[in-house]
Protein backbone atom coordinates (compact mmCIF):
# COMPACT_ATOMS: atom_id res chain seq x y z
CA UNK A 1 0.00 0.00 0.00
CA UNK A 2 1.53 3.72 -0.73
CA UNK A 3 2.05 5.74 1.77
CA UNK A 4 -0.89 8.24 1.04
CA UNK A 5 -2.89 5.20 0.60
CA UNK A 6 -2.10 4.19 4.22
CA UNK A 7 -2.89 8.06 5.09
CA UNK A 8 -6.61 7.54 4.32
CA UNK A 9 -7.27 4.17 5.29
CA UNK A 10 -6.49 4.71 8.55
CA UNK A 11 -8.30 8.17 8.88
CA UNK A 12 -11.32 5.91 8.39
CA UNK A 13 -10.98 4.15 11.74
CA UNK A 14 -10.31 7.04 14.12
CA UNK A 15 -13.62 8.09 15.19
CA UNK A 16 -13.97 6.45 18.58
CA UNK A 17 -9.53 7.39 19.77
CA UNK A 18 -10.79 10.48 18.14
CA UNK A 19 -13.75 10.84 20.86
CA UNK A 20 -15.90 12.64 18.35
CA UNK A 21 -17.43 12.58 14.91
CA UNK A 22 -15.15 13.59 12.35
CA UNK A 23 -17.28 16.59 11.53
CA UNK A 24 -16.99 18.06 14.71
CA UNK A 25 -13.06 18.24 14.80
CA UNK A 26 -13.38 19.48 10.86
CA UNK A 27 -16.06 22.16 11.88
CA UNK A 28 -13.95 23.40 14.34
CA UNK A 29 -10.68 24.00 12.31
CA UNK A 30 -10.33 27.44 11.04
CA UNK A 31 -8.70 28.14 7.37
CA UNK A 32 -7.18 30.87 5.74
CA UNK A 33 -5.36 32.18 2.66
CA UNK A 34 -3.12 34.33 3.85
CA UNK A 35 -1.87 34.68 7.93
CA UNK A 36 -2.96 32.46 10.98
CA UNK A 37 -2.67 33.28 14.65
CA UNK A 38 -3.55 30.19 17.01
CA UNK A 39 -3.06 31.00 20.67
CA UNK A 40 -4.95 30.36 24.25
CA UNK A 41 -7.24 33.09 24.71
CA UNK A 42 -9.41 34.89 21.97
CA UNK A 43 -8.51 38.41 23.32
CA UNK A 44 -4.58 37.38 22.49
CA UNK A 45 -5.60 36.06 18.82
CA UNK A 46 -7.26 39.34 18.22
CA UNK A 47 -3.87 41.09 19.54
CA UNK A 48 -1.91 39.02 17.04
CA UNK A 49 -4.36 39.42 13.96
CA UNK A 50 -4.55 43.13 14.37
CA UNK A 51 -0.47 43.21 13.98
CA UNK A 52 -0.94 40.93 11.38
CA UNK A 53 -2.95 43.44 9.84
CA UNK A 54 -1.09 46.52 10.34
CA UNK A 55 1.37 44.72 8.10
CA UNK A 56 3.88 43.07 10.86
CA UNK A 57 4.98 39.75 10.58
CA UNK A 58 5.00 36.49 12.37
CA UNK A 59 7.45 37.56 15.17
CA UNK A 60 5.58 41.15 15.84
CA UNK A 61 2.31 39.24 15.94
CA UNK A 62 4.07 36.82 18.76
CA UNK A 63 5.07 39.66 20.98
CA UNK A 64 1.75 41.55 21.00
CA UNK A 65 -0.32 38.01 21.91
CA UNK A 66 2.15 37.25 24.48
CA UNK A 67 1.17 40.56 26.09
CA UNK A 68 -2.42 40.06 25.87
CA UNK A 69 -2.19 36.60 27.15
CA UNK A 70 -0.08 37.63 30.11
CA UNK A 71 -3.42 40.25 30.75
CA UNK A 72 -5.71 37.37 29.77
CA UNK A 73 -4.06 34.12 31.20
CA UNK A 74 -2.74 34.87 33.78
CA UNK A 75 -2.04 31.75 35.29
CA UNK A 76 -0.69 30.53 32.77
CA UNK A 77 2.55 32.97 31.01
CA UNK A 78 3.36 36.74 31.56
CA UNK A 79 6.66 39.16 31.80
CA UNK A 80 7.36 37.49 34.90
CA UNK A 81 8.22 34.07 33.03
CA UNK A 82 10.21 32.76 30.46
CA UNK A 83 9.88 31.17 26.76
CA UNK A 84 11.21 29.31 23.82
CA UNK A 85 10.94 30.44 20.07
CA UNK A 86 11.53 29.35 17.09
CA UNK A 87 11.60 31.79 13.78
CA UNK A 88 11.11 30.44 10.54
CA UNK A 89 12.38 33.21 8.01
CA UNK A 90 10.48 32.57 4.91
CA UNK A 91 12.55 34.97 2.66
CA UNK A 92 16.46 33.72 4.12
CA UNK A 93 15.16 29.95 4.54
CA UNK A 94 16.45 30.42 7.82
CA UNK A 95 15.29 28.45 10.71
CA UNK A 96 16.15 30.29 14.30
CA UNK A 97 15.70 29.18 17.76
CA UNK A 98 15.81 31.69 21.04
CA UNK A 99 16.23 30.98 24.85
CA UNK A 100 14.25 33.14 26.64
CA UNK A 101 14.70 30.59 29.82
CA UNK A 102 14.37 31.56 33.64
CA UNK A 103 17.56 31.08 35.20
CA UNK A 104 18.94 31.32 38.65
CA UNK A 105 20.00 34.01 40.63
CA UNK A 106 23.78 34.41 41.80
CA UNK A 107 23.15 33.48 45.24
CA UNK A 108 20.97 30.08 43.88
CA UNK A 109 22.93 26.92 45.60
CA UNK A 110 21.98 23.46 44.91
CA UNK A 111 20.48 22.71 48.63
CA UNK A 112 17.66 25.34 47.36
CA UNK A 113 14.94 23.36 48.11
CA UNK A 114 16.40 20.76 50.89
CA UNK A 115 15.00 20.97 54.67
CA UNK A 116 17.09 21.67 56.95
CA UNK A 117 17.25 17.65 57.97
CA UNK A 118 18.04 17.16 54.16
CA UNK A 119 14.70 15.67 52.75
CA UNK A 120 13.54 17.90 49.74
CA UNK A 121 10.59 20.24 50.24
CA UNK A 122 7.23 19.19 48.60
CA UNK A 123 6.22 21.40 46.18
CA UNK A 124 3.20 22.90 47.99
CA UNK A 125 6.09 24.00 50.45
CA UNK A 126 8.94 25.13 47.42
CA UNK A 127 6.02 27.11 45.56
CA UNK A 128 5.26 30.08 46.99
CA UNK A 129 6.94 33.23 47.71
CA UNK A 130 10.25 34.34 46.23
CA UNK A 131 12.40 31.41 47.26
CA UNK A 132 11.06 29.31 43.52
CA UNK A 133 11.44 32.30 41.38
CA UNK A 134 14.34 32.74 38.35
CA UNK A 135 14.87 35.24 36.80
CA UNK A 136 12.17 36.05 34.19
CA UNK A 137 13.72 35.80 30.28
CA UNK A 138 10.27 36.21 28.24
CA UNK A 139 11.17 40.40 27.76
CA UNK A 140 14.70 40.15 27.21
CA UNK A 141 14.27 37.81 24.41
CA UNK A 142 11.33 38.89 22.60
CA UNK A 143 13.23 42.51 22.08
CA UNK A 144 16.13 40.81 20.41
CA UNK A 145 14.12 38.76 18.44
CA UNK A 146 12.63 41.54 17.31
CA UNK A 147 15.90 43.55 17.16
CA UNK A 148 16.68 40.89 14.47
CA UNK A 149 13.62 40.14 12.64
CA UNK A 150 10.37 42.45 13.54
CA UNK A 151 9.07 44.76 11.00
CA UNK A 152 6.50 46.87 12.78
CA UNK A 153 7.24 49.96 15.80
CA UNK A 154 8.28 48.20 19.25
CA UNK A 155 6.02 50.47 21.01
CA UNK A 156 3.10 49.71 18.18
CA UNK A 157 3.07 46.08 19.50
CA UNK A 158 1.66 46.83 23.21
CA UNK A 159 -1.31 48.80 21.29
CA UNK A 160 -3.48 45.82 21.62
CA UNK A 161 -3.19 44.78 25.34
CA UNK A 162 -2.68 48.21 26.53
CA UNK A 163 -5.73 48.90 25.70
CA UNK A 164 -7.38 45.64 26.61
CA UNK A 165 -5.78 46.06 30.04
CA UNK A 166 -7.37 49.71 30.37
CA UNK A 167 -10.22 49.14 29.27
CA UNK A 168 -10.70 45.29 30.93
CA UNK A 169 -11.78 42.27 30.06
CA UNK A 170 -14.14 39.39 31.18
CA UNK A 171 -13.18 36.98 33.45
CA UNK A 172 -13.71 33.20 31.57
CA UNK A 173 -14.53 30.25 33.39
CA UNK A 174 -11.40 28.90 33.07
CA UNK A 175 -9.81 31.72 34.67
CA UNK A 176 -12.25 31.42 37.88
CA UNK A 177 -11.66 27.94 38.37
CA UNK A 178 -7.69 28.06 38.59
CA UNK A 179 -8.58 30.85 40.97
CA UNK A 180 -10.81 28.70 42.82
CA UNK A 181 -8.31 25.80 42.70
CA UNK A 182 -5.22 27.54 43.53
CA UNK A 183 -3.86 28.30 47.15
CA UNK A 184 -2.01 31.40 48.29
CA UNK A 185 -2.52 33.66 45.45
CA UNK A 186 -5.44 35.70 47.42
CA UNK A 187 -2.24 36.08 50.07
CA UNK A 188 -0.72 38.55 47.59
CA UNK A 189 -2.61 42.35 48.60
CA UNK A 190 -2.27 43.35 44.66
CA UNK A 191 -3.55 40.00 43.41
CA UNK A 192 -6.63 39.93 45.64
CA UNK A 193 -7.45 43.43 44.91
CA UNK A 194 -7.22 42.56 41.33
CA UNK A 195 -9.10 39.10 41.20
CA UNK A 196 -11.23 38.39 44.60
CA UNK A 197 -13.88 40.01 45.92
CA UNK A 198 -14.34 41.46 49.55
CA UNK A 199 -15.17 38.26 50.86
CA UNK A 200 -12.17 36.20 49.71
CA UNK A 201 -14.19 34.70 46.77
CA UNK A 202 -13.22 35.18 42.75
CA UNK A 203 -14.99 37.47 40.94
CA UNK A 204 -17.73 35.79 39.02
CA UNK A 205 -17.73 34.75 35.84
CA UNK A 206 -18.30 37.86 33.49
CA UNK A 207 -17.28 40.40 35.61
CA UNK A 208 -14.99 42.84 33.84
CA UNK A 209 -10.71 42.71 35.27
CA UNK A 210 -9.13 45.94 34.61
CA UNK A 211 -5.15 45.88 35.11
CA UNK A 212 -4.53 49.55 35.47
CA UNK A 213 -1.35 48.64 37.02
CA UNK A 214 -0.11 46.13 33.91
CA UNK A 215 -1.14 48.55 31.14
CA UNK A 216 1.17 50.95 33.16
CA UNK A 217 3.97 48.68 32.80
CA UNK A 218 3.38 47.70 29.39
CA UNK A 219 3.47 51.41 28.62
CA UNK A 220 7.02 51.67 30.67
CA UNK A 221 8.19 48.71 28.27
CA UNK A 222 6.96 50.04 24.69
CA UNK A 223 8.32 53.58 25.54
CA UNK A 224 11.70 51.97 27.35
CA UNK A 225 12.26 48.84 25.70
CA UNK A 226 13.07 45.58 27.73
CA UNK A 227 15.69 48.06 30.01
CA UNK A 228 12.26 49.20 31.23
CA UNK A 229 11.70 46.17 33.01
CA UNK A 230 15.19 45.13 33.42
CA UNK A 231 16.57 48.03 35.31
CA UNK A 232 15.05 50.77 37.16
CA UNK A 233 11.76 51.10 39.51
CA UNK A 234 9.97 47.97 37.74
CA UNK A 235 13.40 45.96 38.54
CA UNK A 236 13.37 47.48 42.17
CA UNK A 237 9.67 46.35 42.68
CA UNK A 238 10.38 42.64 41.59
CA UNK A 239 13.55 41.84 43.45
CA UNK A 240 12.28 43.53 46.70
CA UNK A 241 8.45 41.28 45.91
CA UNK A 242 11.06 38.33 46.17
CA UNK A 243 13.35 38.95 49.09
CA UNK A 244 10.35 40.03 51.42
CA UNK A 245 7.32 37.90 52.40
CA UNK A 246 7.31 34.17 53.49
CA UNK A 247 9.34 32.19 52.35
CA UNK A 248 11.30 34.53 50.30
CA UNK A 249 14.20 34.11 47.71
CA UNK A 250 17.49 36.29 46.73
CA UNK A 251 17.09 37.21 43.50
CA UNK A 252 18.65 40.95 43.04
CA UNK A 253 18.48 43.93 40.59
CA UNK A 254 21.75 42.42 39.37
CA UNK A 255 20.56 39.64 38.24
CA UNK A 256 17.60 40.89 36.57
CA UNK A 257 19.86 43.51 35.08
CA UNK A 258 22.45 40.81 33.36
CA UNK A 259 19.89 38.39 32.16
CA UNK A 260 20.87 37.47 28.36
CA UNK A 261 18.72 35.67 25.95
CA UNK A 262 20.52 33.37 23.95
CA UNK A 263 20.55 32.52 20.39
CA UNK A 264 20.47 28.03 20.47
CA UNK A 265 21.01 25.70 17.44
CA UNK A 266 17.54 24.29 16.67
CA UNK A 267 17.03 20.27 16.42
CA UNK A 268 16.17 18.66 13.45
CA UNK A 269 15.84 15.00 12.85
CA UNK A 270 14.07 13.24 9.82
CA UNK A 271 10.27 11.55 10.59
CA UNK A 272 8.59 9.49 7.01
CA UNK A 273 8.45 12.18 4.55
CA UNK A 274 9.20 15.36 6.34
CA UNK A 275 11.78 17.19 8.44
CA UNK A 276 10.87 17.89 12.31
CA UNK A 277 12.74 20.94 14.28
CA UNK A 278 11.68 21.99 17.78
CA UNK A 279 13.94 23.57 20.37
CA UNK A 280 17.27 22.13 21.80
CA UNK A 281 18.70 22.57 25.38
CA UNK A 282 18.05 23.79 27.89
CA UNK A 283 14.65 22.54 26.93
CA UNK A 284 14.36 18.43 27.13
CA UNK A 285 10.87 18.84 24.69
CA UNK A 286 12.72 18.96 21.37
CA UNK A 287 15.38 15.53 21.70
CA UNK A 288 12.58 13.98 23.65
CA UNK A 289 9.83 14.51 20.53
CA UNK A 290 12.10 13.29 17.71
CA UNK A 291 12.65 10.40 19.62
CA UNK A 292 9.74 9.39 20.15
CA UNK A 293 8.85 9.68 16.98
CA UNK A 294 11.78 8.17 15.89
CA UNK A 295 11.59 5.39 18.13
CA UNK A 296 8.15 4.53 16.73
CA UNK A 297 9.33 5.14 12.69
CA UNK A 298 11.12 2.10 13.96
CA UNK A 299 9.01 0.07 15.37
CA UNK A 300 5.83 -0.86 13.36
CA UNK A 301 3.92 2.14 14.15
CA UNK A 302 2.80 2.52 10.85
CA UNK A 303 1.22 -0.96 10.87
CA UNK A 304 -0.81 0.01 13.71
CA UNK A 305 -4.29 1.52 13.48
CA UNK A 306 -5.32 4.66 15.14
CA UNK A 307 -8.03 3.05 17.90
CA UNK A 308 -6.11 0.19 18.93
CA UNK A 309 -4.13 -1.36 21.62
CA UNK A 310 -0.99 -1.84 19.54
CA UNK A 311 -0.62 2.03 19.15
CA UNK A 312 -1.25 2.66 22.93
CA UNK A 313 1.33 0.10 23.56
CA UNK A 314 4.50 1.48 21.54
CA UNK A 315 3.53 5.26 22.27
CA UNK A 316 3.62 4.70 25.61
CA UNK A 317 7.10 2.61 25.53
CA UNK A 318 8.79 5.07 22.56
CA UNK A 319 7.88 8.21 25.44
CA UNK A 320 9.18 6.14 28.68
CA UNK A 321 12.67 5.14 26.78
CA UNK A 322 12.85 9.02 25.79
CA UNK A 323 12.10 10.44 29.16
CA UNK A 324 14.60 7.36 30.34
CA UNK A 325 17.13 9.36 28.64
CA UNK A 326 16.09 12.85 29.53
CA UNK A 327 16.63 12.22 33.04
CA UNK A 328 20.25 11.03 32.28
CA UNK A 329 21.44 13.23 30.02
CA UNK A 330 19.52 16.68 29.54
CA UNK A 331 20.23 20.13 31.02
CA UNK A 332 21.52 23.70 30.43
CA UNK A 333 24.04 23.00 28.04
CA UNK A 334 26.25 25.89 29.20
CA UNK A 335 27.06 24.26 32.37
CA UNK A 336 27.01 20.28 31.23
CA UNK A 337 27.65 18.68 27.94
CA UNK A 338 24.49 17.58 26.28
CA UNK A 339 25.22 14.10 23.79
CA UNK A 340 22.66 15.89 21.47
CA UNK A 341 24.02 14.21 18.08
CA UNK A 342 24.54 11.08 19.76
CA UNK A 343 20.95 11.16 21.01
CA UNK A 344 19.28 11.54 17.95
CA UNK A 345 21.89 9.49 15.77
CA UNK A 346 20.11 6.62 13.61
CA UNK A 347 22.54 3.70 14.48
CA UNK A 348 21.45 4.95 18.60
CA UNK A 349 17.93 5.16 17.80
CA UNK A 350 18.13 1.49 16.01
CA UNK A 351 19.78 0.41 19.01
CA UNK A 352 16.53 2.12 21.95
CA UNK A 353 13.73 0.90 19.38
CA UNK A 354 14.98 -3.27 19.62
CA UNK A 355 14.30 -3.03 22.92
CA UNK A 356 10.18 -2.06 22.30
CA UNK A 357 8.27 -5.88 22.30
CA UNK A 358 5.28 -6.76 22.49
CA UNK A 359 4.99 -6.29 26.54
CA UNK A 360 5.75 -3.11 28.49
CA UNK A 361 10.18 -2.96 29.71
CA UNK A 362 9.53 -4.09 33.18
CA UNK A 363 11.71 -0.55 33.73
CA UNK A 364 13.14 2.06 30.99
CA UNK A 365 16.68 2.56 31.59
CA UNK A 366 18.87 4.95 29.63
CA UNK A 367 20.70 4.29 27.21
CA UNK A 368 24.45 5.38 26.33
CA UNK A 369 24.64 7.70 23.10
CA UNK A 370 28.16 8.09 22.85
CA UNK A 371 29.17 5.45 19.95
CA UNK A 372 4.50 23.06 31.63
CA UNK A 373 2.57 27.13 30.39
CA UNK A 374 0.58 28.87 27.31
CA UNK A 375 1.72 28.13 23.28
CA UNK A 376 1.11 29.66 20.38
CA UNK A 377 1.52 29.45 16.50
CA UNK A 378 1.24 32.02 14.27
CA UNK A 379 1.92 31.95 10.11
CA UNK A 380 2.52 35.57 8.46
CA UNK A 381 1.59 36.69 4.79
CA UNK A 382 4.93 36.54 3.61
CA UNK A 383 5.63 32.45 4.62
CA UNK A 384 7.00 33.05 8.16
CA UNK A 385 6.33 31.38 11.05
CA UNK A 386 6.81 31.49 15.13
CA UNK A 387 6.55 28.63 17.57
CA UNK A 388 6.49 30.24 20.94
CA UNK A 389 6.03 28.23 23.96
CA UNK A 390 5.90 30.63 27.26
CA UNK A 391 5.10 30.03 30.68
CA UNK A 392 5.44 31.14 34.49
CA UNK A 393 5.45 27.32 35.76
CA UNK A 394 2.43 26.39 38.12
CA UNK A 395 -0.42 28.08 37.71
CA UNK A 396 0.02 31.79 38.98
CA UNK A 397 3.51 30.70 39.18
CA UNK A 398 5.09 31.86 42.70
CA UNK A 399 1.61 33.51 43.64
CA UNK A 400 3.71 36.76 43.98
CA UNK A 401 2.21 40.03 42.13
CA UNK A 402 3.98 42.76 40.72
CA UNK A 403 2.73 45.89 39.09
CA UNK A 404 0.14 43.84 37.54
CA UNK A 405 2.15 40.92 35.96
CA UNK A 406 2.72 37.64 37.94
CA UNK A 407 6.55 36.33 39.00
CA UNK A 408 7.72 32.61 37.87
CA UNK A 409 8.26 29.59 40.00
CA UNK A 410 10.81 28.55 37.62
CA UNK A 411 13.49 27.00 39.87
CA UNK A 412 11.27 24.21 41.00
CA UNK A 413 11.92 23.02 37.73
CA UNK A 414 15.52 21.92 39.40
CA UNK A 415 16.13 18.58 40.66
CA UNK A 416 15.03 19.10 44.68
CA UNK A 417 18.20 16.65 45.37
CA UNK A 418 21.58 17.77 44.40
CA UNK A 419 24.02 15.67 42.21
CA UNK A 420 22.10 15.35 38.72
CA UNK A 421 23.07 17.19 35.21
CA UNK A 422 19.53 19.10 36.50
CA UNK A 423 20.92 20.71 39.85
CA UNK A 424 20.77 24.39 40.52
CA UNK A 425 23.63 26.31 40.15
CA UNK A 426 24.13 30.04 40.10
CA UNK A 427 23.20 31.45 36.83
CA UNK A 428 22.28 28.21 35.09
CA UNK A 429 18.52 27.24 33.09
CA UNK A 430 16.84 24.29 34.60
CA UNK A 431 15.72 21.85 32.30
CA UNK A 432 12.43 22.47 30.24
CA UNK A 433 9.71 20.08 28.56
CA UNK A 434 9.04 23.23 26.09
CA UNK A 435 9.02 21.85 22.74
CA UNK A 436 7.89 24.44 19.78
CA UNK A 437 7.96 22.81 16.50
CA UNK A 438 8.17 23.47 12.58
CA UNK A 439 7.81 20.15 10.39
CA UNK A 440 9.10 20.85 6.38
CA UNK A 441 8.07 19.22 3.92
CA UNK A 442 10.11 17.52 1.15
CA UNK A 443 10.99 20.30 -0.78
CA UNK A 444 11.55 22.74 2.55
CA UNK A 445 8.64 24.60 2.65
CA UNK A 446 6.58 24.75 6.34
CA UNK A 447 3.83 21.89 6.88
CA UNK A 448 2.97 22.31 10.41
CA UNK A 449 3.37 24.85 13.02
CA UNK A 450 2.56 23.22 16.50
CA UNK A 451 3.46 23.52 20.16
CA UNK A 452 1.89 23.27 23.62
CA UNK A 453 1.43 24.17 27.24
CA UNK A 454 1.53 21.26 29.80
CA UNK A 455 4.55 20.80 31.84
CA UNK A 456 6.38 17.56 31.44
CA UNK A 457 3.38 16.44 28.88
CA UNK A 458 4.14 18.85 26.61
CA UNK A 459 6.17 16.51 25.23
CA UNK A 460 3.82 13.83 24.72
CA UNK A 461 0.78 15.50 23.67
CA UNK A 462 3.10 17.15 21.00
CA UNK A 463 4.36 14.07 19.90
CA UNK A 464 0.42 12.72 19.71
CA UNK A 465 -0.74 15.26 17.04
CA UNK A 466 2.17 14.78 15.14
CA UNK A 467 1.65 11.31 14.56
CA UNK A 468 -1.99 12.05 14.61
CA UNK A 469 -1.06 14.38 11.73
CA UNK A 470 1.54 12.34 9.59
CA UNK A 471 0.71 8.90 10.77
CA UNK A 472 -3.14 8.58 10.26
CA UNK A 473 -3.72 11.75 7.91
CA UNK A 474 -6.18 13.51 10.46
CA UNK A 475 -6.98 17.26 9.93
CA UNK A 476 -5.08 19.78 12.70
CA UNK A 477 -8.02 20.00 15.02
CA UNK A 478 -8.62 16.11 14.97
CA UNK A 479 -5.11 15.60 16.05
CA UNK A 480 -5.74 17.94 18.94
CA UNK A 481 -8.24 16.03 19.93
CA UNK A 482 -6.90 12.86 20.10
CA UNK A 483 -6.56 11.39 23.77
CA UNK A 484 -3.56 12.61 25.78
CA UNK A 485 -1.13 10.12 27.06
CA UNK A 486 1.56 10.87 29.25
CA UNK A 487 3.41 10.24 33.08
CA UNK A 488 6.18 10.14 34.76
CA UNK A 489 9.43 7.38 34.93
CA UNK A 490 7.15 4.03 34.01
CA UNK A 491 4.00 5.51 34.80
CA UNK A 492 1.32 5.47 31.70
CA UNK A 493 -1.32 8.15 32.89
CA UNK A 494 -4.41 8.83 30.11
CA UNK A 495 -6.60 11.29 29.73
CA UNK A 496 -10.22 10.56 31.29
CA UNK A 497 -12.59 9.66 29.26
CA UNK A 498 -13.68 6.61 26.23
CA UNK A 499 -9.73 5.85 25.69
CA UNK A 500 -8.94 5.19 29.51
CA UNK A 501 -11.90 3.07 29.99
CA UNK A 502 -10.93 1.09 26.79
CA UNK A 503 -7.17 0.54 26.75
CA UNK A 504 -6.27 1.02 30.54
CA UNK A 505 -7.03 -2.91 31.47
CA UNK A 506 -5.50 -4.21 28.39
CA UNK A 507 -2.83 -1.88 28.88
CA UNK A 508 -2.02 -3.28 32.16
CA UNK A 509 -2.44 -6.92 31.06
CA UNK A 510 0.80 -6.06 28.77
CA UNK A 511 2.69 -4.86 32.19
CA UNK A 512 1.52 -0.77 31.96
CA UNK A 513 1.84 0.70 35.34
CA UNK A 514 -1.74 2.66 34.47
CA UNK A 515 -3.34 5.53 35.84
CA UNK A 516 -5.61 7.85 34.28
CA UNK A 517 -5.36 12.14 34.69
CA UNK A 518 -6.57 15.48 33.73
CA UNK A 519 -4.39 16.49 31.56
CA UNK A 520 -3.56 19.98 31.42
CA UNK A 521 -2.73 20.12 27.61
CA UNK A 522 -2.99 23.63 25.77
CA UNK A 523 -2.21 22.19 22.06
CA UNK A 524 -2.32 25.06 19.14
CA UNK A 525 -1.04 24.37 15.68
CA UNK A 526 -1.21 25.55 12.40
CA UNK A 527 -0.95 23.42 9.48
CA UNK A 528 -0.23 24.75 5.54
CA UNK A 529 -3.52 23.14 3.03
CA UNK A 530 -4.28 23.55 -0.58
CA UNK A 531 -4.62 27.61 -1.04
CA UNK A 532 -3.41 28.30 2.51
CA UNK A 533 -3.29 27.62 5.67
CA UNK A 534 -5.58 25.56 8.25
CA UNK A 535 -5.48 26.05 12.48
CA UNK A 536 -6.44 24.00 14.81
CA UNK A 537 -6.87 24.94 18.80
CA UNK A 538 -7.01 22.82 22.12
CA UNK A 539 -10.45 22.63 23.31
CA UNK A 540 -9.30 21.98 26.54
CA UNK A 541 -8.45 25.65 27.18
CA UNK A 542 -10.05 28.75 25.69
CA UNK A 543 -7.33 28.77 23.10
CA UNK A 544 -8.72 29.58 19.50
CA UNK A 545 -7.51 29.52 15.31
CA UNK A 546 -7.84 32.22 13.21
CA UNK A 547 -7.03 34.16 10.05
CA UNK A 548 -7.75 35.78 6.74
Amino acid sequence: MSFSGYFFKKATAVAFFVGAAACHAACHAQAAKSYMVAAAHPLAVAAGLEILKRGGNAVDAAIAVQMALGLAEPQASGLGGGAFLLYWDAKGKVLRSYDGRESAPAAARPERFLKPGGQPMTLREAIPGGRSVGVPGALRMLEAVHRRHGKLAWAELFEPALRAAEQGFAMTPRLRGWLERVEGLKDDPEARALYFDAEGKPKATGTTIVNRAYAETLRAIAQGGADAFYRGPIAADIARAVRSGANPGDLTEADLAGYRAIEREPVCGPYRMVRICSMGPPSSGGIAVLQILGLLERSGFDRASADSLEAWHLFAEARRLAFADRAKYLGDPDFIRVPVEGLLKKSYLDERARLIGPRALPGALAGDPETGTSDLAIVDAEGGAVSMTTTIEAPFGSRLMVRGFLLNNELTDFDFVPGGKNQMEAGKRPRSSMAPTIVFDAGGEVRIVIGSAGGAFIIGDVAKALVGMLDWGLGVQAAIDLPNMGGRGDLVEIEQGPAYERFAEPLRALGHKVQPRTFPSGLHAIERVPGGWRGGADRRREGVARGE
